[in-house]
């Protein structure tokens, strides 16, 4: 008796984890530009998708009026792609210091930020949906989390020094 009740403790225990697992969760990947814009048009936000031969696709988009765009990585012959980047940047702030930039790195997590080969000062910022992917909604939250950062880094780049 207690070996049967074992196994029934044993099966339900197996059957309650399972069940908390969504069972059809869309898994996202870099390998389809196309589901991405969608993701990114999703989030109440334009989204133009460019491909030219020979370069890795990329998409453009805006939010509140700040340009970004999301650049496929890590690609196999311009597609099959592993990793996604965030990326925007001030044209109009090359008085950001060095030093700034640095704080900003220091004090926040997620995105990088530094000065690019023109003097601007440019927000990174890495998502991995290599192998299987991630689910959509993870791809939905980094969307927000990058809205939120992006928000913020407009603050710091055209904020007073001592903040």
């Amino acid at each position: 008796m207690k070996s049967y009740l074992a196994r029934a403790a044993a099966t339900l225990g197996a059957v309650a984890i399972f069940a908390a697992t969504p069972a059809h969760a869309e898994l996202v990947n870099a390998k389809d530009p196309v589901k991405i814009k969608e993701i990114v048009e999703s989030q109440g936000w334009p989204a133009t998708l460019i491909t030219k031969a020979d370069e890795d696709p990329y998409i453009e988009s805006n939010r509140n009026g700040l340009k970004f765009l999301v650049l496929f990585m890590n690609c196999e012959e311009n597609k099959d792609c592993k990793t996604l980047q965030y990326y925007m940047g001030f044209s109009d702030a090359k008085e950001v210091t060095v030093e700034r930039l640095n704080q900003w790195n220091k004090d926040k997590r997620f995105a990088r930020a530094y000065r690019d080969d023109a003097g601007d000062p440019v927000l990174e910022m890495d998502v991995d949906l290599d192998f299987a992917g991630i689910p959509r909604e993870n791809v939905g939250e980094t969307l927000n989390t990058w809205a939120s950062l992006m928000d913020s880094f407009r603050e710091y780049v055209f904020g007073k020094e001592d903040e």
